[in-house]
């Protein structure tokens, strides 16, 4: 029986398991996960506790049309209600709790700015125009800075848009023409983000552990603390997988030899790669040593054949790639009850709220309560993240990247100018995070740089996450992620059965006419 070996346990790996057994007909416990890590779940990251404070990186957003997403989560039972599945519980989710945000961009004064505007002047419009009509292939090496003007990044378009998807003005221009393609069906609802979906608790508690139950459940092995550091390829011009080498827990390497119809599947880089945390008193300090397994896994493969791609345009620009994140928790409800009566929202139901005059562009979110599965009733978690955190702050007076997580919280509070600071200061426990490699799959980049999940001339292996070329589709998405893992399986096993297309909105008149009236609002 052929085996089917998968190189991390991120969400692209865990569903090209789930798929392996549900699409493929793969017994579970032919499938091995091999994770350099303690834990599943790659970026999907969620830990922490209510004394020593929560923890998550980042928080991922859905919309309707995540189409792969939601046909795998369907086959997977929730958490908390076995007869209802992933999928069910997060369309039941947001019925009950859907954005509608009054308050999505705060200026230098303290107030909600009125984003029924987008504030484009006739060249941005036609600007915008020509960066979606134009072929990918024209906008290779190109910069989204390159295809607009200075005033273009001063929109309040584009603080929505960029703090939305985290884009910065440097990164590609072909990462933002596919997701103004992929996302003009929400430009109607853009200000009050009603159009954005979230899980009901924290993406790891929410999709890793159902998934990962279920896999388990089906007899699918995980080794955790083994690192992949070669895969080796027959001879020749093509590409067949003949061995692993891995080490595990720091011990001697070891080969595993693999058979002609044994499948590899390699989840080449990580965008949450040398991240660090740091606590309510230390700054999170900035890890810009070589970088993690999954990188140098892919230059090792990257060097032996010319087609898989170039790792160094995603890995060697901290620079450009890096921003930093906190989570705040607190068993005082003031800042919750402050916020509420600033932005008109219930906690949950706010949406985003950016600071747009902030040097180091600041978000926060106030989640549905309890966002972690485990969060006590008397425990409130929020979550804030900055795009230039080498800037100074206008309230500390320091870049975020050297400040505590205590100084962090001070500059969003004095943004906010509430009256309770001091309380809602010493009642807070917060945990800072820095990622140099975020936004690394945004850079600028050209056709080729990214391999295809499935090589030509490959018999057995595939690459799948955010840096394997998924034409049309956008990274940063658990949709990428999920689209790879499908591509690669039903590439591989030959099935007919393939991932559903791409939604492409821009192909229904009625979504363009709506995308252009909105973009003419005043």
């Amino acid at each position: 029986m052929a085996k089917a070996y998968l190189v991390g346990a991120g969400i692209a790996s865990l569903s090209a398991a789930a798929l392996l057994i549900r699409e493929g007909g793969f017994a579970g416990g032919d499938i091995t996960l091999l994770e350099a890590q303690d834990r599943t779940g790659g970026s999907l990251d969620a830990a922490g506790d209510p004394d020593t404070g929560y923890t998550m990186r980042g928080g991922r957003m859905f919309e309707l049309h995540f189409a792969c997403t939601y046909d795998l989560l369907s086959s997977i039972p929730s958490l908390d209600a076995p007869g209802t599945s992933v999928t069910e519980d997060t369309f039941a989710f947001h019925e009950d709790f859907a954005w509608n945000d009054k308050a999505r961009l705060v200026d230098a004064t303290g107030q909600p700015v009125d984003t029924r505007s987008m504030g484009f002047s006739e060249r941005d419009r036609l600007d915008l125009v020509a960066c979606v009509a134009t072929p990918e292939s024209r906008l290779d090496g190109k910069r989204i800075s390159d295809c607009f003007a200075p005033e273009f990044f001063t929109t309040n378009f584009w603080f929505m848009w960029c703090t939305t998807f985290a884009f910065e003005p440097w990164h590609s221009a072909i990462e933002f023409r596919r997701y103004l393609n992929r996302f003009v069906h929400l430009f109607k609802t853009f200000d009050t983000m009603s159009g954005i979906y979230r899980t009901r608790f924290n993406q790891y508690d929410s999709i890793v552990r159902p998934l990962q139950a279920w896999l388990r459940s089906n007899g699918v092995r995980f080794l955790m603390n083994t690192t992949v550091t070669d895969v080796e390829l027959a001879a020749g011009d093509g590409i067949t997988a003949t061995a692993l080498v891995l080490t595990r827990d720091g011990g001697a390497a070891e080969r595993i030899p693999l058979a002609p119809e044994d499948l590899v599947f390699v989840t080449n880089g990580s965008m949450t790669a040398n991240s660090t945390l740091g606590t309510t008193d230390t700054p999170a300090v900035l890890d810009t040593s070589a970088p993690d397994a999954s990188w140098r896994l892919w230059q090792t493969l990257a060097a032996k054949r010319p087609h898989l791609g170039d790792p160094s345009v995603f890995d060697s620009s901290v620079a450009d790639s890096t921003w930093g994140s906190f989570t705040v928790t607190t068993k005082d409800p003031t800042f919750f009850k402050a916020m509420e009566e600033f932005s008109g929202s219930e906690a949950g139901k706010g949406g985003l709220i950016t600071f747009k005059d902030s040097g180091w562009l600041l978000t926060i979110v106030l989640n549905h309560q309890p966002h972690f599965h485990e969060q006590p009733d008397d425990t409130f978690v929020w979550w804030g993240y900055a795009l230039f955190p080498d800037k100074k702050g206008d309230h500390v007076g320091k870049t975020m990247a050297d400040c505590t997580g205590r100084e962090i919280l001070a500059e969003v509070l004095g943004h906010l100018r509430l009256a309770q600071s001091e309380q809602i200061l010493e009642s807070s426990v917060v945990r800072p995070a820095l990622m140099p490699y975020i936004t690394s799959q945004f850079l600028v980049r050209k056709a080729g740089d990214r391999p295809r999940v499935v090589p030509a001339g490959s018999t057995n292996l595939a690459f799948i996450g955010q840096y394997a070329e998924v034409p049309d589709d956008v990274v940063f998405t658990v949709e990428y992620s999920v689209r790879t893992a499908w591509t690669a399986v039903a590439e591989l096993l030959h099935l007919d059965r393939r991932p559903p297309p791409v939604h492409k909105g821009g192909h229904d008149p009625k979504v363009l006419l709506e995308a252009l009236h909105t973009m003419h609002r005043r």
